[in-house]
């Protein structure tokens, strides 16, 4: 069994007490990084954080445990981007003016972001601007960085589209936000395609990083299953944008 596979097994068992439960998947972990109790406080230490101060584009994933982020971000007319579950759908923005105001709790859930957002390509996104920072959920992130999803990949495949279009890049601010029993207190060895983070934001503490191994860069193209590029939008446009397709 894989380093990181055990790592999951391990934080997800603690995850289960802490962990609110998901409306279509509950507490199935593989399938879900939950809310959690405490995420609130969590997310007041990004929002206290520079980077988050002088946003003005941000990348934020769709994990349950971002909501409140999202719904802080709306409220503050912070734009960003969120990508859609498992990317199927690509990406959706939200920017001042698209959520009335009372709505930005619903707004920041995941269907509410499908209904008050709007879809945005790649290519668009690159031409708005830059990421200032990006924050996602884990099931779990070391003491030097290095995050694990669900297993699927998402994020190690959202940074490599955005690499590979110069909308971030080694010095881009990465947050993590989740509970301090997800916190592995081991220092990881990262692979070729873990994104290592620069903090990691709990209900108790803000962990700063201190990150030495640079970052992956790029889409790992011949990594990639052809069902999944079928499966994902983004990556045929990226594929047409580089002359792959």
């Amino acid at each position: 069994m894989s380093t990181s596979k055990v790592i999951r097994e391990r934080i997800w068992t603690k995850l289960h007490d802490v962990a609110r439960p998901d409306t279509r998947f509950h507490l199935n972990f593989a399938e879900v990084i939950p809310d959690f109790e405490g995420s609130e406080a969590a997310v007041a230490r990004v929002v206290a954080q520079e980077a988050y101060q002088k946003s003005e584009f941000a990348f934020i994933t769709p994990d349950n445990c971002l909501a409140d982020l999202r719904r802080r971000m709306i409220e503050d007319g912070k734009p960003f981007v969120m990508s859609t579950y498992g990317i199927y759908r690509g990406f959706l923005l939200m920017e001042p003016g698209m959520v009335p105001k009372g709505a930005e709790l619903y707004a920041s859930w995941l269907d509410g972001m499908e209904h008050f957002g709007r879809p945005i390509t790649l290519e668009e996104i690159a031409r708005r601007s830059r990421f200032d920072f990006m924050v996602t959920g884990a099931s779990a992130v070391s003491v030097n960085g290095v995050r694990f999803g669900k297993g699927h990949g998402f994020f190690d495949l959202e940074w490599g589209m955005f690499t590979d279009l110069g909308l971030v890049d080694e010095e881009t601010p990465v947050m993590a936000v989740v509970h301090d029993v997800q916190v592995v207190e081991d220092h990881l060895q990262p692979s070729e395609t873990d994104i290592l983070v620069d903090q990691i934001a709990t209900p108790t503490c803000m962990h700063e990083i201190g990150r030495r191994a640079k970052r992956p860069s790029g889409v790992k193209w011949p990594l990639l299953d052809p069902k999944q590029i079928e499966q994902t939008p983004p990556l045929q446009e990226l594929q047409r944008i580089q002359g792959l397709a």
